[in-house]
């Protein structure tokens, strides 16, 4: 074997079918299949870090992944080679060698979550587990007024799961758009970081501002209050994508194309 290198690759994948990014003892995690995959392309056990750690049933378009391994293949094997062995539902989107100072989770800058949400009397058929679900009106204005009271740097206590492992839950919200075609709502969010259950807590919360049930300034209240018993219950998992994790230019990472046809339709203004 040659001395270890590095590689980054690219991946997208349905959530619906796995147990979440991280490796279980039941080997049924989007980790475990990846890993699987890869190993049988080195011909040696892999160990990927990832930029993102999803949870069941949350989907992926621009998740990215490092690895190490002693033996040269040609960049398409890592590609080509790993998606033959994968299952349907998860995808190598590409390959590339990088430096070994290059790490998936702390050499990100920002990351993209975006959630779309069918807002309709009757549940989704086609798009089942691809798009959250509520059943009543929403008014689009009442969230935007909502999300603009939750940018910049705070304590997200209130958005944070009991599990969240993180060491501290300041976190710096960078973006928070809305936007709405049909019955189609887009949550779109962007930070340094997302606490466990953050974007989907955050979803919530604008939901019951949408709905009437709360005034926009009550999130602002639930924000400045750290108190998670606050806020709105954890919006389901369905229609949560990890949309794209940033990189500095120095790292020359390819881009992804877009997945879903149906991103287009519910893009924020």
């Amino acid at each position: 074997m040659l001395r270890a290198m590095k590689i980054a690759i690219g991946l997208s994948y349905d959530g619906s079918a796995f147990e979440g990014w991280q490796s279980q003892p039941s080997g049924r995690t989007v980790q475990d299949h990846v890993e699987r995959a890869l190993a049988s392309i080195a011909a040696h056990p892999v160990r990927t870090v990832a930029a993102g750690r999803t949870d069941a049933g949350v989907h992926a378009l621009g998740q990215v992944v490092h690895f190490e391994t002693g033996v040269e293949r040609p960049t398409q094997a890592w590609v080509r080679g790993a998606n033959s062995v994968l299952p349907d539902a998860i995808a190598v989107q590409w390959a590339q060698s990088v430096p070994d100072a290059f790490h998936a989770r702390y050499s990100a800058t920002a990351r993209t979550y975006r959630y779309l949400l069918y807002c309709h009397p009757v549940r989704p058929a086609v798009l089942a587990r691809r798009v959250g679900w509520f059943h009543l009106p929403l008014e689009l204005e009442r969230m935007r007024a909502a999300g603009r009271l939750l940018l910049g740097e705070h304590d997200f206590s209130a958005f944070r799961s009991a599990e969240c492992q993180a060491k501290t839950p300041v976190r710096n919200l960078r973006k928070l758009a809305v936007g709405q075609r049909g019955p189609y709502f887009s949550f779109e969010l962007t930070a340094d970081a997302f606490l466990h259950h953050m974007v989907r807590n955050i979803v919530g919360c604008l939901v019951y501002v949408g709905n009437g049930r709360h005034a926009p300034e009550w999130i602002a209240a639930v924000l400045a209050g750290r108190d998670r018993g606050l806020a709105a219950p954890t919006f389901a998992p369905d229609g949560l994508y990890l949309a794209e994790v940033r990189f500095a230019p120095e790292w020359s990472l390819p881009g992804f194309a877009p997945m879903m046809p149906f991103f287009s339709a519910a893009l924020p203004d």
